[in-house]
């Protein structure tokens, strides 16, 4: 089977309608398995799925043969070539002759004649070779003439790949380093929880010969209790000096550790007595929470009283404050914006917008109260307007309060005692009836002496005589 050149593969001749058309009809067989796919002049079948612009060979290398290979790198190389690459060790510079003076035009630092003394790589000397005449090997720069492009630029040649032996050696040395670094740290450590193992154990056993030795000084004596109390103690003061690093918040509930072996921190998200948002209404009802954000956004006891909430759900935070305001804001900047008015911008202008906002707040009340007042002007009826609250007329409010058999509050507040802003029954100068009891010629006084002096002794039934007289002297007189 020899390679038939092929219509569509083949390079920028010129065809003719008709050619074009039969070969566009072959591909389509080739792609719907119809006819037999195309084979290259190595005898492999070329599949008839591959686009144009990669099976047809580019111009400057086309043979005019049919095939993928110009895809491959072998084609770049010289002929019969395996590859461009140096896979083999080459140093990229040798060393060539070594002069025993120093040469006119070489390096002054190390001698040699095929760089500049700004261009020298070696360490500067501390006397150049211009003054002492030792002078280093000339390095001659191995390009060969059959090397492709990408071997000339080829940044690992003449890489010796046993000096990164070194690397691998230095990196293993600081492991094991590292190793027997933390074995010794891990043997510290058990020695010294060995010792307070061994201190607590010798503390013990001096209580206990203390305590025999009380005992049988005063045997009524029944100090064991104090004393099993005071070991328990110790005994928890010692664990809690070997728990590590802890970190707790004001209620001493252990809300982050450190364990120093492993270096890994643990830390609890919620409080343990804090109850889940999922658990505070079991209800197949209830507000629906999502695990995955665990957010809750509803309420979930709708038909308690709001003050009682220990958890009104999100939606409740999200609506509290300035965040109103700012909706508010942010909807009077869309409706500008709507009609026209670029100058409202809430992110570019915030300060702008806030002032519109504001005078635009102060206009809509002006008209509202000129409204308000035009109607009463024309139909009257401003005295039904002056009335008490609703708690006053009717005595009864919308907030819920519930209330057992014998009358102690069970549910809500119960409605507050108005106060004045005075002391309230207190009796002062032996008075028995609070300041203003008594009323009489538009002066204020106590009931109790109908005297009308403030913070005068009380007379008792000797000063009401003297008034009493007083008033029936006036009325004679008039």
């Amino acid at each position: 089977s020899c390679a038939q050149p092929d219509p569509i593969m083949a390079s920028s001749a010129r065809r003719s309608r008709e050619d074009f058309k039969k070969a566009k009809e072959l591909e389509e067989l080739r792609k719907l398995a119809v006819a037999p796919p195309e084979i290259d002049e190595e005898g492999n079948m070329i599949n008839p799925h591959i686009p144009q612009y990669m099976a047809a060979a580019p111009w400057y290398i086309s043979d005019g043969k049919v095939g993928l290979k110009h895809q491959r790198m072998s084609h770049f190389g010289a002929k019969g070539e395996e590859g461009s690459l140096v896979t083999k060790f080459e140093p990229k510079f040798k060393k060539g002759k070594r002069a025993n003076k120093f040469r006119k035009g070489s390096c002054e630092n190390c001698g040699a004649m095929t760089h500049k003394t700004k261009e020298c790589c070696e360490r500067p000397r501390r006397r150049g070779a211009k003054f002492t005449n030792k002078c280093s090997a000339d390095e001659i720069v191995n390009f060969e003439k059959g090397d492709s492009f990408d071997a000339k630029r080829d940044r690992w040649k003449g890489y010796d790949t046993s000096k990164y032996k070194q690397v691998i050696d230095f990196y293993n040395k600081v492991e094991e380093a590292r190793k027997k670094k933390k074995a010794k740290e891990l043997d510290e450590q058990m020695r010294r929880k060995a010792l307070k193992k061994r201190e607590k154990l010798l503390r013990k056993q001096e209580k206990r010969a203390a305590r025999k030795a009380k005992k049988a000084e005063n045997p009524d004596a029944s100090d064991s209790d104090s004393d099993s109390d005071s070991d328990s103690d110790s005994d928890s003061d010692d664990e809690d000096g070997e728990s590590g690093d802890e970190l707790k918040d004001t209620t001493g509930e252990v809300i982050q550790k450190r364990d120093a072996r492993t270096r890994t921190t643990v830390r609890n998200l919620r409080i343990r007595e804090d109850t889940a948002k999922y658990l505070l209404n079991l209800s197949v009802k209830s507000a629906h929470y999502d695990p995955k954000t665990r957010s809750m956004r509803a309420n979930p006891h709708p038909e308690k009283d709001p003050s009682e909430l220990t958890y009104a759900g999100d939606n409740f935070v999200r609506m509290s404050g300035d965040v109103e305001k700012v909706n508010a804001l942010q909807l009077f900047a869309f409706a500008k914006n709507e009609t026209g008015d670029a100058d409202v911008h809430l992110q570019a202008a915030p300060s702008q917008a806030e002032l519109h906002f504001q005078s635009e707040q102060k206009r809509r009340m002006q008209e509202a109260n000129n409204l308000r007042r035009s109607v009463l002007d024309k139909y009257g009826g401003t005295k039904y307007l002056k009335t008490p609250a609703k708690e006053l007329l009717l005595a009864q409010s919308e907030n819920y309060v519930e209330y057992s058999e014998d009358g102690r509050l069970i549910k809500g507040h119960e409605p507050a005692i108005p106060k004045s802003k005075y002391v309230e029954d207190v009796f002062e100068n032996n008075h028995t009836a609070v300041w203003g009891s008594y009323w009489k010629d538009g002066k204020w006084g106590y009931k109790c002496c109908c005297l009308t002096v403030r913070n005068s002794y009380c007379t008792g039934d000797a000063g009401k005589a003297i008034a009493m007289s007083k008033d029936k002297r006036k009325r004679e007189v008039s």
